[in-house]
């Protein structure tokens, strides 16, 4: 797949500031990095925003500029903060999404537009934690705030982010707790902030957060998660949003629920992507983001008619069917749009669960048992994709195999769906704490079963996540379970495949006991969220090919190869999940060179997911990493070890930092936590 047109023509008339300390009223001092047309100052421009914890100094600088460069090149400043904690800026950073990110998001949006080189009007941009924190900006109103642009992000922190699904931990929580306290440990680079460089470090290290603890001691969805979940007042937020996502990533659902909760001005944006910039889009096809980006700066930044608004609502990819693999290049597929959303066209088509069977009408009702080997899930792939390889789930046919089924007759003709499929199922449990995977595949005539996609629910949250309670053994409860959002057409002659499991490793921790569950046929039943076909759909604009602005030089130094493997002990019947690489950074190389700033940097990451086949005590994850930076004699290094093990009561976590400074060890640290297990 090609990559995006390179635009050398945007850096013809733009200045760059490699760095600005804005100071805030509190004293502290947080680093900038500024693109703008060069004669800003006498011609002032609007702003965007873009507010993020990944060091814009150093490992984000290769991302950042195509991005920054371009909107500059096209009339804007463009303004690239590092949060008070992270890279070049003062402070501590203590947690995600935290009060005082706000407060100074919004001082920073006044400080902005009260520079000379911009006109008062400001956007705000972001992916994955911009895209949150842009959302969580608009709520509290900042008078110069016109527009944001949200990405792979949410508006409820605890139903669609890297820490729970449906009541159950996600796996994710270990690995992104991982990665971001290993990134909050790392010094601010001495040629930007002097010789405090080193108490800055020390200071950062010494008030390290182990992240992942933190997150699995809130189970339930209490304050900790309602805060900052847009979605506990959506009439907050009052500027335009345009939120966007991928249906390989883990944060497509919050653009649906945007789209029907704001009563704002809005459109949501899903294409084939995993969790990155739709101009780099993987799964293809990309699409000219940039352009789309401009468009929305010029329509709510400086009033022009670009006839974005003219456009429908809410615009997706339809995914064909695909036989499963490890990773596609693109999807094939085609752009539809819905004007209105929820939009009146959708149909709902409910298929009756019988015994094995999908059915338009039920059967007598009976019971069916199912308790699934604690491996059931080692097809899933990742939680949330970022387009390297090996992330996409497999065949389904082994996790299938470990899974009650229930299949349909093969389609009399094409069936398309958009939206979020769900079930409603009776079912009884034989403990106190179970949950339930459920998957809806598409099957080919060869047997060939692709995940369409999947929910989770943890059966003790049957009830709502604020309060959940144990099952009683034996009793019978009526259960629904939402699944991702999706764009599918299955082709005639497939089935439509429902498969349900009681744990889903390593996506999610199972229970501490292994469970049996009990369905009965004929009650339940699955709802599908049927598209018909909109001739309006062959006249949507064409989105244009993908452009960037150039980026900086860097030069790949040693390769390290990208790894996932799946590895059982046939004496044990221990399974172990490894990834192991440098991220995806500097193009498969694990140590690169940026010649603009002479620096060398490197990452790695070693991922590992164990369990037995019958015991869910034997769960553990661990995630090792090593970063390194240097320039000339100055060198530093942190690696990080986390690990979480099963246990009845408890998740037991391990946590250690090793930072050193020219070789000499300078800091080390380990915490040793047991987090109660209240009801997962």
């Amino acid at each position: 797949m090609r990559g995006p047109i390179v635009r050398h023509d945007v850096l013809a008339h733009i200045r760059e500031i490699e760095n600005v300390f804005i100071p805030l009223r509190d004293g502290c001092r947080i680093a900038a990095r500024i693109w703008m047309p060069d004669d800003a100052e006498d011609d002032p421009v609007p702003a965007v925003l873009e507010y993020i914890p990944y060091r814009k100094r150093d490992f984000m600088r290769e991302r950042d500029e195509p991005i920054h460069r371009y909107f500059a090149g096209h009339g804007y400043a463009a303004v690239r903060v590092d949060i008070r904690g992270s890279g070049d800026s003062d402070g501590i950073l203590t947690d995600e999404y935290t009060s005082k990110e706000h407060e100074d998001a919004v001082e920073l949006i006044e400080w902005i537009a009260n520079q000379a080189w911009c006109n008062g009007s400001v956007g705000m941009m972001g992916i994955s934690w911009g895209g949150f924190n842009a959302l969580q900006v608009a709520a509290l109103r900042p008078a110069a705030l016109k527009a944001v642009i949200t990405l792979c992000s949410t508006d409820d922190r605890y139903a669609d982010d890297a820490h729970y699904m449906g009541g159950c931990l996600l796996n994710e929580n270990v690995q992104w707790g991982a990665i971001l306290m290993t990134y909050n440990a790392l010094p601010p680079d001495p040629t930007i902030v002097g010789e405090r460089w080193r108490e800055m470090w020390l200071e950062r290290l010494e008030q390290a957060v182990p992240f992942a603890d933190l997150w699995a001691r809130h189970p339930w969805r209490d304050a900790y998660w309602k805060h900052g979940s847009v979605c506990e007042d959506y009439a907050a937020i009052r500027c335009a949003v345009y939120a966007i996502g991928g249906w390989a990533d883990g944060y497509s659902n919050a653009v649906p629920r945007l789209l029907a909760g704001l009563s704002c001005p809005r459109k949501g944006l899903i294409g084939p992507w995993a969790h990155n910039f739709p101009h780099n889009g993987t799964p293809g096809p990309p699409i000219g983001f940039l352009q789309e980006a401009v468009r929305w700066w010029d329509h709510w930044l400086r009033g022009r008619e670009t006839g974005i608004m003219d456009e429908p609502i809410y615009r997706v990819w339809m995914q064909e069917s695909v036989p499963p693999a490890p990773q596609y290049d693109e999807r094939p597929g085609r752009w539809v749009a819905e004007s209105r959303w929820p939009s009146p066209r959708i149909q709902k088509r409910r298929l009756h669960l019988n015994r094995g069977r999908l059915e338009e009408r039920p059967s007598r009702t009976a019971p069916m048992s199912v308790s699934s080997p604690q491996t059931t899930g080692m097809a899933a792939g990742e939680w949330c994709a970022f387009g390297a390889d090996g992330e996409m789930p497999l065949d389904q046919r082994p996790d299938d195999g470990r899974s009650l089924v229930f299949d349909s007759a093969p389609l009399e003709g094409r069936l398309e769906i958009l939206g979020a499929p769900s079930v409603e199922l009776e079912l009884a449990a034989d403990r106190p704490v179970a949950m339930i995977a459920v998957r809806l595949n598409d099957i080919a005539a060869d047997g060939a079963s692709t995940r369409v996609t999947y929910g989770l629910l943890n059966l003790t949250h049957r009830d709502g996540h604020e309060h959940p309670t144990p099952l009683e053994p034996g009793r019978r409860y009526r259960v629904r379970v939402q699944l991702n959002d999706i764009a599918h057409a299955f082709p005639a002659g497939h089935r439509v495949r429902l498969a349900l499991s009681t744990c889903y490793w390593p996506i999610a921790w199972a229970p501490p006991e292994a469970t049996t569950l009990t369905l009965f046929s004929g009650v339940g039943c699955l709802e599908l969220p049927v598209r018909p076909a909109d001739p309006a759909d062959a006249t949507l604009r064409e989105f244009e090919p993908p452009e960037v602005a150039p980026g900086s030089k860097h030069q790949p130094l040693r390769p390290i190869p990208f790894r996932r493997t799946v590895e059982r002990d046939l004496a044990t019947d221990e399974v172990v999940y490894t990834l192991s690489g440098d991220g995806g950074e500097f193009d498969g190389h694990s140590l690169a060179r940026l010649e603009e700033i002479d620096m060398e940097l490197g990452y790695r990451i070693v991922k590992r997911h164990r369990i037995g086949e019958s015991e869910p005590l034997t769960a553990t994850t661990e995630v090792r990493q090593r970063v390194e930076l240097r320039r000339g004699e100055w060198r530093v290094s942190v690696e990080t070890t986390v690990r979480f093990a099963a246990e009845r009561e408890h998740l037991h976590a391990t946590t250690g930092i090793v930072a050193h400074e020219g070789g000499e060890l300078v800091f080390e640290r380990e915490w040793d936590e047991r987090i109660p297990r209240k009801l997962f």
